[in-house]
Protein backbone atom coordinates (compact mmCIF):
# COMPACT_ATOMS: atom_id res chain seq x y z
CA UNK A 1 0.00 0.00 0.00
CA UNK A 2 1.42 3.51 -0.78
CA UNK A 3 2.16 5.85 1.85
CA UNK A 4 -0.45 8.65 2.40
CA UNK A 5 -0.91 11.54 0.52
CA UNK A 6 2.14 11.75 -0.52
CA UNK A 7 3.07 15.47 -0.98
CA UNK A 8 6.59 16.54 -1.95
CA UNK A 9 7.48 19.75 -0.34
CA UNK A 10 10.44 19.32 -2.62
CA UNK A 11 7.77 19.61 -5.25
CA UNK A 12 6.49 22.90 -4.74
CA UNK A 13 9.32 24.64 -3.12
CA UNK A 14 10.14 27.80 -5.74
CA UNK A 15 7.12 26.76 -7.69
CA UNK A 16 4.70 29.57 -9.16
CA UNK A 17 1.16 28.86 -8.27
CA UNK A 18 -1.77 30.59 -9.48
CA UNK A 19 -5.23 30.42 -6.91
CA UNK A 20 -8.45 31.62 -7.72
CA UNK A 21 -10.47 31.96 -4.80
CA UNK A 22 -7.46 32.69 -2.65
CA UNK A 23 -9.46 35.00 -0.17
CA UNK A 24 -11.92 32.26 0.61
CA UNK A 25 -11.78 29.84 3.55
CA UNK A 26 -10.60 26.33 1.47
CA UNK A 27 -8.27 28.90 -0.69
CA UNK A 28 -6.66 30.79 2.27
CA UNK A 29 -5.85 27.33 3.70
CA UNK A 30 -4.41 26.05 0.70
CA UNK A 31 -2.29 28.92 0.22
CA UNK A 32 -0.82 29.16 3.58
CA UNK A 33 -0.02 25.08 2.46
CA UNK A 34 1.49 26.21 -0.23
CA UNK A 35 3.64 29.29 0.97
CA UNK A 36 4.74 26.98 4.01
CA UNK A 37 6.46 24.98 1.39
CA UNK A 38 8.01 27.45 -0.34
CA UNK A 39 5.75 28.16 -3.59
CA UNK A 40 5.46 31.44 -4.85
CA UNK A 41 1.33 32.14 -4.51
CA UNK A 42 -0.62 34.44 -6.88
CA UNK A 43 -4.10 34.68 -6.13
CA UNK A 44 -7.09 36.47 -7.44
CA UNK A 45 -10.57 36.59 -5.98
CA UNK A 46 -13.08 38.93 -4.18
CA UNK A 47 -12.07 40.72 -1.06
CA UNK A 48 -12.93 37.76 1.78
CA UNK A 49 -16.95 37.42 1.83
CA UNK A 50 -16.89 37.29 5.82
CA UNK A 51 -16.11 39.88 8.58
CA UNK A 52 -13.49 38.30 10.38
CA UNK A 53 -11.94 36.40 7.87
CA UNK A 54 -9.64 33.58 7.91
CA UNK A 55 -7.76 35.73 4.87
CA UNK A 56 -7.76 39.00 6.85
CA UNK A 57 -6.92 37.19 10.35
CA UNK A 58 -3.99 35.01 8.85
CA UNK A 59 -2.38 38.66 7.09
CA UNK A 60 -1.92 37.16 3.50
CA UNK A 61 -1.39 39.91 1.95
CA UNK A 62 2.24 39.25 3.27
CA UNK A 63 2.81 36.06 1.93
CA UNK A 64 0.84 36.35 -1.51
CA UNK A 65 0.63 38.35 -4.51
CA UNK A 66 -3.13 39.29 -4.46
CA UNK A 67 -5.55 40.17 -7.50
CA UNK A 68 -8.40 41.49 -5.82
CA UNK A 69 -11.19 41.12 -8.89
CA UNK A 70 -14.38 39.74 -10.24
CA UNK A 71 -13.47 35.98 -11.86
CA UNK A 72 -16.13 37.08 -14.27
CA UNK A 73 -14.18 39.81 -15.56
CA UNK A 74 -12.41 37.56 -18.04
CA UNK A 75 -9.89 39.94 -19.83
CA UNK A 76 -8.74 41.39 -16.30
CA UNK A 77 -7.86 37.46 -14.77
CA UNK A 78 -6.34 36.70 -18.18
CA UNK A 79 -4.32 39.55 -17.69
CA UNK A 80 -3.33 39.03 -14.08
CA UNK A 81 -2.10 34.95 -15.38
CA UNK A 82 -0.39 35.75 -18.07
CA UNK A 83 1.74 38.17 -15.91
CA UNK A 84 2.00 35.54 -13.15
CA UNK A 85 3.52 32.97 -15.75
CA UNK A 86 2.35 29.77 -13.31
CA UNK A 87 3.40 26.71 -13.14
CA UNK A 88 0.80 25.16 -11.30
CA UNK A 89 -3.03 26.83 -11.18
CA UNK A 90 -6.47 25.90 -8.60
CA UNK A 91 -9.37 27.59 -9.46
CA UNK A 92 -11.29 27.28 -6.53
CA UNK A 93 -13.70 31.13 -7.06
CA UNK A 94 -16.87 30.52 -7.18
CA UNK A 95 -20.58 31.00 -5.61
CA UNK A 96 -20.43 28.32 -2.82
CA UNK A 97 -23.88 27.96 -0.63
CA UNK A 98 -26.79 26.18 -1.97
CA UNK A 99 -29.01 28.66 -0.42
CA UNK A 100 -27.88 32.00 -1.83
CA UNK A 101 -28.36 29.43 -5.23
CA UNK A 102 -31.39 29.68 -4.80
CA UNK A 103 -32.22 33.68 -3.94
CA UNK A 104 -29.18 34.76 -6.42
CA UNK A 105 -29.15 31.77 -9.30
CA UNK A 106 -27.99 33.72 -12.60
CA UNK A 107 -25.06 35.25 -10.28
CA UNK A 108 -24.81 31.72 -9.55
CA UNK A 109 -24.45 30.44 -13.13
CA UNK A 110 -22.14 33.44 -14.50
CA UNK A 111 -19.56 32.94 -11.44
CA UNK A 112 -19.40 28.85 -11.42
CA UNK A 113 -19.78 28.47 -15.45
CA UNK A 114 -18.17 31.69 -17.03
CA UNK A 115 -15.90 32.13 -14.05
CA UNK A 116 -14.54 28.33 -15.19
CA UNK A 117 -14.99 29.27 -19.07
CA UNK A 118 -12.95 32.64 -18.36
CA UNK A 119 -10.25 30.63 -16.09
CA UNK A 120 -9.81 28.07 -18.94
CA UNK A 121 -8.94 30.81 -21.43
CA UNK A 122 -6.75 32.57 -19.56
CA UNK A 123 -4.65 29.29 -19.41
CA UNK A 124 -5.32 28.84 -23.08
CA UNK A 125 -3.87 31.83 -24.13
CA UNK A 126 -0.79 31.65 -21.46
CA UNK A 127 -0.07 28.42 -23.60
CA UNK A 128 -0.35 30.16 -26.87
CA UNK A 129 1.81 32.71 -26.00
CA UNK A 130 4.63 29.61 -24.63
CA UNK A 131 3.68 29.47 -20.76
CA UNK A 132 1.83 26.33 -20.99
CA UNK A 133 0.86 25.49 -17.02
CA UNK A 134 1.96 22.18 -16.20
CA UNK A 135 -1.23 21.39 -14.30
CA UNK A 136 -4.64 22.94 -13.58
CA UNK A 137 -6.60 21.57 -10.83
CA UNK A 138 -10.57 22.85 -11.53
CA UNK A 139 -12.20 22.17 -7.97
CA UNK A 140 -16.13 21.66 -8.04
CA UNK A 141 -18.15 19.70 -5.53
CA UNK A 142 -19.50 16.49 -4.50
CA UNK A 143 -22.85 17.78 -5.26
CA UNK A 144 -22.57 17.73 -9.05
CA UNK A 145 -24.21 14.21 -9.82
CA UNK A 146 -27.39 13.64 -10.27
CA UNK A 147 -29.00 12.64 -7.24
CA UNK A 148 -29.95 8.82 -6.79
CA UNK A 149 -31.70 8.44 -3.73
CA UNK A 150 -29.57 5.14 -1.88
CA UNK A 151 -26.65 5.31 -4.37
CA UNK A 152 -23.76 4.18 -1.68
CA UNK A 153 -21.07 6.38 -3.07
CA UNK A 154 -20.85 8.34 -6.33
CA UNK A 155 -18.02 7.49 -8.49
CA UNK A 156 -16.54 9.40 -11.15
CA UNK A 157 -18.62 7.35 -14.33
CA UNK A 158 -21.69 8.33 -12.53
CA UNK A 159 -24.39 10.76 -14.13
CA UNK A 160 -23.78 14.32 -13.72
CA UNK A 161 -26.81 16.72 -13.22
CA UNK A 162 -28.07 18.66 -9.55
CA UNK A 163 -30.96 19.41 -8.24
CA UNK A 164 -30.41 22.86 -7.58
CA UNK A 165 -28.78 26.09 -9.38
CA UNK A 166 -25.70 25.37 -7.32
CA UNK A 167 -25.50 22.09 -8.03
CA UNK A 168 -26.87 22.25 -11.33
CA UNK A 169 -24.05 25.16 -12.11
CA UNK A 170 -21.35 22.98 -10.44
CA UNK A 171 -21.84 19.96 -13.10
CA UNK A 172 -21.66 22.58 -16.16
CA UNK A 173 -18.48 23.63 -14.94
CA UNK A 174 -17.48 19.70 -14.98
CA UNK A 175 -18.65 19.60 -18.66
CA UNK A 176 -17.11 22.46 -19.39
CA UNK A 177 -13.75 21.29 -18.11
CA UNK A 178 -14.09 18.13 -19.79
CA UNK A 179 -14.73 20.20 -23.33
CA UNK A 180 -11.74 22.71 -23.30
CA UNK A 181 -9.57 19.64 -21.95
CA UNK A 182 -10.44 17.88 -25.34
CA UNK A 183 -10.69 20.62 -27.39
CA UNK A 184 -7.72 22.72 -26.45
CA UNK A 185 -5.13 21.16 -24.13
CA UNK A 186 -5.58 17.24 -25.04
CA UNK A 187 -3.33 14.79 -26.53
CA UNK A 188 -4.81 15.72 -30.22
CA UNK A 189 -3.52 19.46 -30.08
CA UNK A 190 -0.21 20.55 -30.78
CA UNK A 191 2.54 19.56 -28.32
CA UNK A 192 3.06 23.08 -26.90
CA UNK A 193 -0.57 23.81 -26.13
CA UNK A 194 -1.01 20.16 -24.07
CA UNK A 195 -1.95 21.41 -20.83
CA UNK A 196 -3.14 18.15 -18.02
CA UNK A 197 -6.33 19.39 -16.62
CA UNK A 198 -8.58 17.70 -13.78
CA UNK A 199 -11.61 18.19 -11.88
CA UNK A 200 -11.83 17.29 -8.70
CA UNK A 201 -14.74 16.77 -6.35
CA UNK A 202 -14.88 16.91 -2.30
CA UNK A 203 -16.88 16.07 0.25
CA UNK A 204 -18.61 18.62 2.92
CA UNK A 205 -15.30 20.34 4.65
CA UNK A 206 -15.27 21.75 8.20
CA UNK A 207 -12.45 23.01 9.85
CA UNK A 208 -11.34 26.64 11.61
CA UNK A 209 -12.15 30.07 9.83
CA UNK A 210 -15.16 28.82 7.89
CA UNK A 211 -17.51 31.86 8.80
CA UNK A 212 -19.47 31.94 5.72
CA UNK A 213 -23.25 31.87 6.30
CA UNK A 214 -25.32 28.67 6.34
CA UNK A 215 -22.48 26.44 6.75
CA UNK A 216 -22.77 23.85 10.10
CA UNK A 217 -19.90 25.26 11.81
CA UNK A 218 -20.44 28.88 11.34
CA UNK A 219 -23.84 28.22 12.73
CA UNK A 220 -22.62 25.92 15.26
CA UNK A 221 -20.03 28.12 16.93
CA UNK A 222 -21.88 31.32 17.11
CA UNK A 223 -24.59 29.50 18.69
CA UNK A 224 -22.28 28.27 21.57
CA UNK A 225 -20.72 31.53 21.78
CA UNK A 226 -23.93 33.54 22.26
CA UNK A 227 -24.85 30.20 24.51
CA UNK A 228 -28.15 29.15 22.44
CA UNK A 229 -28.48 25.99 21.20
CA UNK A 230 -27.04 24.73 18.02
CA UNK A 231 -29.62 25.35 14.99
CA UNK A 232 -30.25 22.87 12.26
CA UNK A 233 -31.85 22.64 9.55
CA UNK A 234 -31.99 19.31 8.11
CA UNK A 235 -31.05 16.81 11.00
CA UNK A 236 -31.10 13.68 9.06
CA UNK A 237 -29.57 14.58 6.00
CA UNK A 238 -26.16 12.74 5.29
CA UNK A 239 -23.09 14.25 4.13
CA UNK A 240 -19.73 13.07 3.81
CA UNK A 241 -18.08 15.13 6.05
CA UNK A 242 -13.88 15.78 6.33
CA UNK A 243 -11.48 18.26 7.57
CA UNK A 244 -10.48 20.80 4.98
CA UNK A 245 -6.78 19.72 4.95
CA UNK A 246 -7.97 16.45 3.39
CA UNK A 247 -9.39 17.59 0.02
CA UNK A 248 -6.54 19.58 -0.03
CA UNK A 249 -4.11 17.34 0.41
CA UNK A 250 -5.62 15.48 -2.83
CA UNK A 251 -5.84 18.43 -4.86
CA UNK A 252 -1.94 19.01 -4.23
CA UNK A 253 -0.93 15.43 -4.43
CA UNK A 254 -2.83 15.74 -7.99
CA UNK A 255 -1.39 18.48 -9.00
CA UNK A 256 2.12 16.67 -8.83
CA UNK A 257 0.87 13.98 -10.77
CA UNK A 258 -0.28 16.06 -13.32
CA UNK A 259 3.13 17.51 -13.49
CA UNK A 260 5.12 14.26 -13.51
CA UNK A 261 2.64 12.47 -15.81
CA UNK A 262 0.62 14.79 -17.70
CA UNK A 263 -2.29 13.67 -19.73
CA UNK A 264 -2.62 10.14 -17.43
CA UNK A 265 -4.64 11.84 -14.79
CA UNK A 266 -6.29 14.55 -16.60
CA UNK A 267 -9.80 13.25 -15.67
CA UNK A 268 -12.49 13.72 -13.12
CA UNK A 269 -11.56 13.01 -9.36
CA UNK A 270 -13.20 12.19 -5.56
CA UNK A 271 -11.50 12.81 -2.84
CA UNK A 272 -13.87 12.14 -0.15
CA UNK A 273 -13.41 10.78 3.46
CA UNK A 274 -14.05 6.99 4.54
CA UNK A 275 -17.48 5.75 4.98
CA UNK A 276 -17.42 5.97 8.54
CA UNK A 277 -16.86 9.73 8.46
CA UNK A 278 -20.12 10.04 6.42
CA UNK A 279 -22.83 10.39 8.96
CA UNK A 280 -25.80 12.69 9.78
CA UNK A 281 -25.92 16.11 10.35
CA UNK A 282 -27.52 15.72 14.12
CA UNK A 283 -24.30 13.00 14.68
CA UNK A 284 -21.81 15.66 13.60
CA UNK A 285 -23.65 18.39 15.94
CA UNK A 286 -24.22 16.03 19.11
CA UNK A 287 -20.15 15.02 18.80
CA UNK A 288 -19.18 18.68 18.22
CA UNK A 289 -21.30 19.49 21.35
CA UNK A 290 -19.43 17.22 23.57
CA UNK A 291 -16.54 18.26 22.62
CA UNK A 292 -17.09 21.89 23.09
CA UNK A 293 -18.46 21.30 26.66
CA UNK A 294 -19.76 23.46 28.91
CA UNK A 295 -23.53 22.56 28.38
CA UNK A 296 -23.60 22.86 24.78
CA UNK A 297 -26.48 21.80 22.45
CA UNK A 298 -28.78 22.03 19.33
CA UNK A 299 -31.87 22.47 18.12
CA UNK A 300 -33.84 22.20 15.00
CA UNK A 301 -34.30 25.71 13.40
CA UNK A 302 -37.96 24.57 12.93
CA UNK A 303 -39.00 26.65 9.68
CA UNK A 304 -38.87 25.60 6.18
CA UNK A 305 -35.73 25.39 4.21
CA UNK A 306 -34.45 24.66 0.32
CA UNK A 307 -34.84 21.01 -1.20
CA UNK A 308 -31.26 19.47 -0.54
CA UNK A 309 -30.28 15.78 -1.39
CA UNK A 310 -30.90 13.68 1.79
CA UNK A 311 -28.17 11.14 1.18
CA UNK A 312 -24.97 11.94 -0.11
CA UNK A 313 -22.11 9.77 -0.18
CA UNK A 314 -18.65 10.17 -2.21
CA UNK A 315 -16.47 7.05 -3.94
CA UNK A 316 -12.65 7.83 -3.93
CA UNK A 317 -11.41 4.42 -4.66
CA UNK A 318 -10.19 5.68 -8.03
CA UNK A 319 -7.29 8.31 -5.73
CA UNK A 320 -6.95 5.80 -3.17
CA UNK A 321 -5.94 3.33 -6.20
CA UNK A 322 -4.06 5.59 -8.83
CA UNK A 323 -2.93 8.32 -6.85
CA UNK A 324 -2.18 6.74 -3.20
CA UNK A 325 -4.39 9.16 -1.50
CA UNK A 326 -6.16 8.20 1.47
CA UNK A 327 -7.65 10.18 4.31
CA UNK A 328 -5.75 10.97 7.38
CA UNK A 329 -8.15 12.24 10.17
CA UNK A 330 -11.57 10.50 10.50
CA UNK A 331 -14.54 12.77 11.43
CA UNK A 332 -13.65 12.79 15.17
CA UNK A 333 -10.54 14.24 14.63
CA UNK A 334 -11.80 16.77 12.17
CA UNK A 335 -13.85 17.53 14.61
CA UNK A 336 -11.24 17.97 17.40
CA UNK A 337 -9.19 20.35 15.04
CA UNK A 338 -12.04 22.58 14.72
CA UNK A 339 -12.81 22.74 17.72
CA UNK A 340 -8.84 23.12 19.06
CA UNK A 341 -8.60 25.98 16.37
CA UNK A 342 -12.21 27.92 17.41
CA UNK A 343 -10.53 28.20 21.04
CA UNK A 344 -7.08 29.35 20.52
CA UNK A 345 -8.73 31.79 18.05
CA UNK A 346 -10.62 33.06 21.39
CA UNK A 347 -7.81 33.27 23.32
CA UNK A 348 -5.86 35.62 20.51
CA UNK A 349 -3.41 33.32 19.47
CA UNK A 350 -1.88 34.38 16.56
CA UNK A 351 -4.53 32.82 13.70
CA UNK A 352 -1.83 32.00 10.74
CA UNK A 353 0.94 29.75 13.12
CA UNK A 354 -2.39 27.70 14.25
CA UNK A 355 -3.21 27.11 10.63
CA UNK A 356 0.70 26.18 10.24
CA UNK A 357 0.86 23.76 13.10
CA UNK A 358 -2.42 21.85 12.25
CA UNK A 359 -1.11 21.81 8.21
CA UNK A 360 2.58 20.47 10.32
CA UNK A 361 0.52 17.72 12.06
CA UNK A 362 -1.53 16.63 8.94
CA UNK A 363 2.19 16.39 6.79
CA UNK A 364 3.71 14.80 10.09
CA UNK A 365 1.08 11.61 9.23
CA UNK A 366 -0.53 12.32 12.75
CA UNK A 367 -3.32 9.64 13.32
CA UNK A 368 -6.85 9.93 13.61
CA UNK A 369 -8.25 6.68 13.71
CA UNK A 370 -11.78 5.86 15.01
CA UNK A 371 -12.39 6.06 18.54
Amino acid sequence: MPRKNQIDPAFWKGKKVFVTGHTGFKGTWLSIWLSAMGAHVTGYALPPPTEPSLYGLCRMEEIVTSHLADIRHGDVLTAALLAARPDIVFHLAAQPLVRQSYESPVETYEVNMMGTVNLLEAVRQAAVQGNPAQAVIIVTTDKCYAVQEGNKGYRETDRLGGSDPYSSSKACAELITAGYRQAFFGPRTPLAAQVPIASVRAGNVIGGGDWAKDRLMQDSFRALLQGKPIPIRYPRAIRPWQHVLEPLSGYLLLAQRLAESGQVHAKAWNFGPDAASAVAVEQVVCQLCELWGGGATYASAGDSHPYEVHVLQLNSTKARRQLGWLPKWDLHTALVKTVDWMKAYLQQRDVREICLKQIHDYMGGESGDAR
